[in-house]
């Protein structure tokens, strides 16, 4: 080839494209290898088992975690005597407290 033909076909192709590391470079490569590391670093294998901290946290998984149990409602009837057996002294009985004469 002649150097004017060698000239005249280098014109045509932009710098980028004519050096041999960009062709057959795939412009997403290196986007694509950081999400591969990003990837590569996570923990594998089943993720530990979250503590609870907390009353409430460490009730509801006492008795609603993985043995669930009846517990709670036996819990709620309770707190609801307790809180109707304080709403009857507070709105009747202690009126008649010492009334025995």
């Amino acid at each position: 080839m002649s150097y004017i033909t060698r000239r005249a076909l280098s014109t045509l192709i932009p710098p980028k494209v004519a050096s041999p590391k960009a062709i057959g470079a795939n412009p997403y490569a290196v986007r694509l290898q950081r999400v591969v590391s990003f990837y590569e670093k996570l923990p594998k294998g089943p993720a530990p088992e979250v503590q609870a901290k907390g009353f409430w946290a460490k009730y509801q998984a006492k008795h609603f975690g993985k043995n669930p149990s009846a517990k709670p409602i036996i819990h709620a009837i309770i707190g609801l005597v307790i809180i109707g057996y304080a709403q009857n002294y507070y709105f009747h009985l202690r009126h008649h407290k010492n009334n025995a004469h």
